[in-house]
């Protein structure tokens, strides 16, 4: 009599799952092969599954780019709210951890954040889905700076939206090699401090 297999057969992956695992690949092919390598069909291969399989994720490579380019900003900013997400703090050391925890989110993707957004340069749908993610951004900071803010509404938009457009200029230099993490994180808190000073 012949006893059943002991081995275990991989489980099925739900579509949410599959997903996943597919922006988490194509995520290791930017920071590994550069974004110029990612198409779908190489996705698939790096994934273990068919090409259909990918397309029935995302129809073109344009709308994989922006699914990945959403991902790593959910990601950033999910960083941000649990490095803020315990006890109170003054002004001055809320400050200092949203730049550091700002910064660091753009050093642990080594600037694949920022080779993904080039990639989808001058298209209608990156420009869209920018402005989606600008905006919030603007409205997350925001949230986490009102309670030191003597300002308008308006006014506390405006300034937030000249601070995430200095936050990713100092990303930007820092991804380059034009400065340390360090010395990008301490310029943003000098920033932040003085627009609410």
């Amino acid at each position: 009599m012949q006893g059943r297999s002991t081995e275990a057969t991989p489980r099925r992956l739900s579509k949410a799952q599959r997903r996943r695992q597919l922006l988490e690949t194509a995520l290791l092919v930017v920071r590994e092969e550069g974004v110029d390598r990612l198409s779908l069909g190489h996705l698939a291969a790096r994934a273990g599954v068919s090409k259909p399989v990918a397309y029935d994720h995302f129809a073109t490579r344009s709308e994989l780019l922006i699914e990945l380019y959403r991902s790593i900003d959910m990601e950033q900013r999910n960083q941000l709210r649990t490095a803020l997400a315990s006890g109170e703090r003054s002004l001055d050391e809320t400050a200092e951890v949203l730049a550091a925890a700002y910064v660091r989110c753009f050093a642990d993707t080594s600037g694949e954040w920022h080779a993904v957004g080039a990639a989808l340069g001058g298209s209608t749908e990156k420009d869209a889905v920018y402005q989606e993610l600008l905006d919030d951004s603007v409205q997350f900071f925001a949230n986490i700076l009102e309670p030191y803010s003597t300002l308008s509404p308006a006014e506390l938009q405006r300034r937030c939206a000249g601070l995430i457009g200095a936050g990713e200029a100092l990303a930007g230099m820092m991804v380059r090699g034009g400065s340390s993490e360090e010395e990008a994180a301490v310029t943003f808190t000098f920033l932040i401090r003085g627009a609410f000073r």
